[in-house]
């Protein structure tokens, strides 16, 4: 799965740290997250997708681009 996450939080100026805060997890797992090593949780998805105020497919979408 790709994602936007990293462009996203740099929009807001925020760290690795200040967004793992915000979604109560590590930063390296937001690091984990941005580098497609990691595919977030539906539940941890939907906590993103309300801190970006955004629905999930705005952010997270297929590899392949489907």
């Amino acid at each position: 799965m790709k994602n936007r996450l990293k462009v996203l939080r740099a929009e807001h100026d925020w760290t690795q740290a200040d967004l793992a805060a915000q979604l109560n997890v590590t930063r390296q797992t937001v690091n984990a997250i941005e580098k497609g090593k990691y595919d977030p949780s539906l539940p941890l998805a939907f906590k993103i997708a309300g801190v970006f105020q955004m629905p999930i497919d705005h952010i997270f979408f297929p590899k392949d681009g489907a």
